[in-house]
């Protein structure tokens, strides 16, 4: 293998970004994670509202209540996901839900993906969702040293013991941006979840953004751990890596 493409497709058919793929619902907006990855993605694409809506600029989580029900026409749809939902208003992410119920009388094809790096935040609503709901949590490694300097989001053990407890079948996990991890604990936790599938990505602002990142080698051991225990891996925000493994 020359590359990390290379190995990539070794281990999975499915190539792409996972935003080719859906588009976003955004009746609620904005996050208070601060984190650093973000910062020149999602927080500077949102200065760029802020003639429309002042917070939609200044990224501040916020309700829009005038798009509940202005519904994407794509099949996968990402449920708020310009920000994280966990800080809205819990009758507000009911009233989210009631949309989409509201949406299945007409389009009942179509999947939609609830994402928080606090997921205890959806407990309340697990009896709320319709089957085509999935739900979803970002784990970039299984390292909690320091990752108070990435992120104000719960830290990733934390984040998937929350995930964990949720008693809820459609998960999915995202390993995006990746970090420096432990091969094999941060297997064991990711197939622990039983996710229906992984999506796996690099930072896309390596050149403005510097995160502790695994090796070539890591990278292939951890995947390939992942594969032999039957999770599905879809790539993400690839980026071409030079290696030479064994």
């Amino acid at each position: 293998m020359s590359n990390y493409y290379d190995l990539f497709d070794v281990l999975t058919e499915e190539l792409g970004n996972m935003y080719a793929h859906m588009k976003t619902y955004n009746p609620y907006k904005g996050c208070r994670f601060d984190c650093v990855y973000c910062r020149p993605s999602f927080q500077t694409q949102a200065k760029r509202h802020k003639r429309r809506c002042l917070a939609c600029g200044r990224f501040e989580p916020h309700e829009h209540p005038e798009r509940l029900g202005r519904f994407p026409s794509k099949k996968l749809i990402f449920v708020c996901g310009n920000g994280d939902i966990s800080f809205c208003d819990p009758a507000f992410t009911e009233k989210i839900i009631t949309s989409i119920w509201k949406h299945n009388l007409r389009c009942p094809e179509k999947e939609y993906y609830f994402q928080s790096k606090r997921p205890e935040y959806f407990t309340p609503f697990l009896d709320l969702f319709p089957a085509n709901v999935t739900l979803v949590t970002t784990l970039e490694t299984d390292d909690d040293q320091g990752y108070e300097y990435i992120s104000k989001a719960p830290p990733p053990t934390e984040r998937y013991a929350q995930f964990k407890a949720l008693d809820y079948l459609r998960k999915v996990v995202t390993i995006e941006p990746v970090m420096k991890f432990n091969v094999h604990s941060f297997a064991e936790m990711i197939v622990d979840l039983e996710p229906e599938h992984v999506w796996f990505g690099f930072n896309s602002r390596h050149k403005s953004v510097q995160i502790p990142e695994p090796t070539e080698q890591e990278i292939f051991n951890f995947l390939t751990l992942l594969k032999e225990n039957g999770i599905e891996l879809r790539a993400k925000k690839l980026r071409p890596v030079p290696c030479q493994l064994n």
